[in-house]
């Protein structure tokens, strides 16, 4: 008697075989319109799982909408990764570029930036912490995704239980944080473009260096109409901080 493989009975007919193969990710450098693809194919992303997050939610599904919403912040997170990759030189930095993106600790090392606002932060500087290599937030945004999910013996051999773990409080800080990061944005290649050329020149250099990339970044995106007339916020973001008005 034949052995059918579970994708051969239930998978549409285009993914039968991916199903049946590993997945055969890419790890080289990417064009300038791969780079914008691949922005706007996350932001997109995101705003489907914080929708499906915020939907779980109404329904009381809390462990579930947490988890969602964490995936909905990691997706968010790609756009900057995909900024470095728009920047790799080489085939190794692409490789590293690519290692970043598929972790999930890389991704959502955004995520205390809220808080971090509220607690007072304003300027580039003060929000460094989120990216220090030290950092344990990213690892425990990972840990509470796992517990909206997965039962698990913690402790004293106690069994964490999804529901028992993430309350209604948690789940709607989650979710509104997702829905913070998951806004679409139109990203163009004439935007990465710039960024290549305001940034790629001082990337990984002293960060007063990189400070003033952005700033000239930021306003070549004004010459191009891709970012609002007026001071240059990334500027003031850097030197003065920009005000923020707790909700």
């Amino acid at each position: 008697m034949q052995t059918l493989a579970v994708g051969t009975l239930f998978a549409p007919s285009g993914a039968k075989e991916a199903m049946n193969k590993k997945l055969n990710v890419y790890r080289g450098r990417l064009t300038i319109a791969q780079i914008t693809a691949g922005m706007n194919a996350a932001e997109a992303n995101a705003q489907r799982l914080s929708m499906d997050a915020e939907t779980l939610l109404a329904a009381c599904r809390f462990p579930t909408a947490t988890s969602l919403a964490a995936l909905a912040i990691e997706e968010s997170g790609k756009t900057s990764i995909l900024r470095e990759l728009a920047l790799a030189a080489t085939d190794a930095e692409a490789m590293e570029g690519w290692k970043r993106y598929r972790s999930h600790t890389r991704k959502n090392m955004l995520w205390l930036l809220p808080q971090l606002a509220l607690s007072g932060a304003r300027r580039l500087e003060e929000f460094r912490s989120l990216f220090q290599e030290s950092a344990e937030h990213p690892f425990i945004l990972d840990h509470i995704k796992q517990l909206g999910l997965y039962t698990d013996c913690l402790g004293d051999a106690h069994w964490a239980l999804p529901w028992e773990v993430i309350d209604e409080n948690l789940a709607r800080s989650f979710v509104g944080i997702s829905k913070l990061f998951s806004g679409i944005k139109n990203h163009t290649e004439l935007e990465i473009a710039l960024w290549i050329e305001h940034m790629g020149p001082v990337w990984n250099r002293d960060s007063t260096i990189m400070e003033q990339g952005l700033v000239r970044w930021y306003a070549a995106m004004q010459m191009h109409g891709l970012a609002d007339e007026g001071p240059n916020e990334m500027e003031r973001f850097i030197r003065e901080g920009i005000p923020i008005r707790a909700p």
